[in-house]
């Protein structure tokens, strides 16, 4: 199994021939032109330009791209990084774009190890303070219907394994989650606002306000109303 001791952040290109293998460090993996097919266990995706990925230590993985390519990629040494790391499928939003040219950067100047070192060490806590996109989704669209199968397949995983893995993430079920979030919007409008039930019951995606009653009124214990008086 291959280990490093230090940082390395350099540009690479991969064949379309499948190859395996795992490593005891830490990757991210930043496509700069074309794209990578990686297969894991438990996650098989297709990662583009507008994604990073991040593999953790000791994954066994299988990857290939089909096209011209060139990858940006960050090993990381185990020290360096959090314990019990997961994989992670992120899309480049505006702090990871900086990133990325931050270490384009080191990668072609080649500035040194102590800024590498530094902006690492600001890239692996991003790990442990940024939300699976998954869960980011959930954030956005609690208030409609969301299938286990969506949520699956933004982390791509399978459903079974990703209902596991958001329980050990979260400590509830996806379901329960997203019912805590519907019940705290849910009191937030009651306590916060003058809106009319009917009003409420619309903006949290229910078909009426008879519907919302009887849910609030199951999860509650209370009808809304009597809640908004309290």
């Amino acid at each position: 199994m291959e280990r490093i001791n230090q940082i390395i952040c350099e540009k690479r290109t991969y064949s379309k021939e499948f190859h395996s293998h795992q490593h005891a460090f830490g990757q991210f993996l930043f496509p700069l032109q074309g794209s990578l097919d990686i297969q894991t266990s438990q996650q098989e995706l297709h990662l583009e330009p507008d994604y990073v990925f991040y593999l953790p230590p000791n994954s066994h993985h299988h990857y290939r791209s089909v096209d011209r390519n060139e990858f940006l990629i960050l090993d990381i040494p185990v020290h360096y990084l959090p314990n019990h790391t997961e994989s992670m499928h992120i899309r480049l939003d505006k702090q990871w774009n900086a990133i990325r040219y931050l270490l384009l950067e080191e990668a072609d100047i080649k500035n040194g190890l102590s800024s590498l070192t530094d902006l690492t060490r600001y890239v692996t806590k991003k790990l442990q303070t940024s939300n699976p996109p998954s869960i980011d989704y959930i954030h956005k669209h609690f208030k409609e219907p969301i299938r286990l199968e969506t949520l699956a397949s933004i982390e791509h995983y399978h459903p079974v394994y990703y209902s596991e893995w958001f329980k050990k993430k979260t400590g509830k079920s996806p379901q329960a989650y997203i019912l805590k979030l519907r019940l705290q919007e849910a009191e937030h409008l009651l306590l916060t606002t003058g809106w009319p039930i009917s009003r409420i019951s619309e903006e949290l995606g229910f078909e009426n306000g008879s519907s919302f009653t009887r849910w609030f009124v199951r999860h509650k214990g209370m009808a809304p109303k009597k809640y908004r008086y309290l």
